[in-house]
């Protein structure tokens, strides 16, 4: 689908637009993608680092290095199927750490809530600054948000409800999944047992600083875009958002729901097309780069496990 929206997007323009299209990406400062680059590394590396404030408590110390290249493996996952990197981030360091696969992704879910709560002040934000702009894009194009929130919170009410029935359960064929809910549940509680909380939230709203700063900065590189408002810019930012979490990585989606909404802003189709290709072409390129060699090195790096 996503590989069918780039040609669709592609061949419905015309050839003075797909040149204009074109121009524009190639006149974007390399000077800016690269700190673009530059901040998006930091997001994971900080990822990384809060993930052990969760894993300490319950009783696992572990690397550095394995836990950002768990975090790298699992956004290159999320490029093939959808959400599949939490998964393989969890049974990474269930081979390479002994961390029980079930409690590496019960903290995984924990520290997605506490993202989710950053993300939805964020859009509240947004929506106070640029409230008419940002309503009349997702009416437009058929985008609640509240329903996108709500199914999330829905389907975290599912799953605790199949915990609780599963506990309940006398029935011998749900002893093995009790033992992973037990496991998934206690690393959940780990965010309410860990001893750093506020280098936990620190490490929170750096990452989320990170993620709008390497998305705003790219303004600077493509010509017409820098004049754009920073509030104008967190509105882009919260739609590109929405276009991330429902596909492999906004493959073809990104660059066209971040050219939609700057035309709101006064910005031509095609310029606000080739902004969002360069900022999804660079943290593409960061989590290929990155996340192919993480394959590579993790097995190397622990083979003396």
């Amino acid at each position: 689908m996503g590989i069918f929206l780039i040609w669709y997007s592609y061949n419905s323009a015309t050839p003075e637009e797909r040149e204009i299209l074109i121009a524009n990406i190639k006149k974007a400062d390399p000077f800016w993608v690269i700190l673009s680059i530059i901040l998006g590394l930091l997001s994971h590396l900080s990822r990384a680092y809060r993930w052990k404030f969760m894993l300490q408590p319950l009783g696992y110390k572990t690397s550095f290095s394995n836990r950002f290249m768990a975090v790298m493996v699992g956004y290159l996952s999320n490029l093939g199927i959808p959400r599949s990197g939490e998964f393989l981030r969890a049974a990474t360091l269930k081979t390479y750490e002994d961390v029980p696969a079930e409690k590496g992704f019960g903290t995984i879910i924990s520290e997605r809530i506490a993202d989710l709560i950053i993300l939805i002040s964020i859009i509240l934000i947004a929506i106070l600054l640029q409230t008419e702009n940002l309503l009349f894009y997702f009416k437009e194009n058929n985008i609640n948000p509240a329903i996108s929130i709500g199914i999330f919170i829905l389907l975290i009410a599912i799953g605790v409800l199949g915990l609780l029935f599963i506990k309940k359960s006398k029935l011998p064929i749900f002893k093995k999944i009790k033992n992973f809910a037990k496991g998934l549940l206690e690393g959940m509680r780990s965010i309410l047992n860990m001893k750093q909380k506020w280098a936990f939230i620190f490490h929170t709203v750096f990452i989320w600083t990170m993620y709008i700063l390497m998305f705003y900065i790219v303004i600077f590189a493509i010509p017409e875009t820098n004049q754009l408002s920073f509030e104008a810019i967190l509105a882009t930012f919260v739609v590109g958002s929405f276009a991330i979490s429902v596909t492999n990585g906004g493959i073809g989606v990104y660059p066209l729901a971040i050219g939609g909404v700057l035309t709101l802003f006064n910005i031509s189709q095609q310029a606000g097309e080739a902004f969002g290709w360069v900022v999804w072409a660079t943290q593409t390129f960061l989590v290929l780069v990155f996340g192919g060699l993480s394959f590579i090195l993790l097995p190397i790096i622990n083979s003396k496990k």
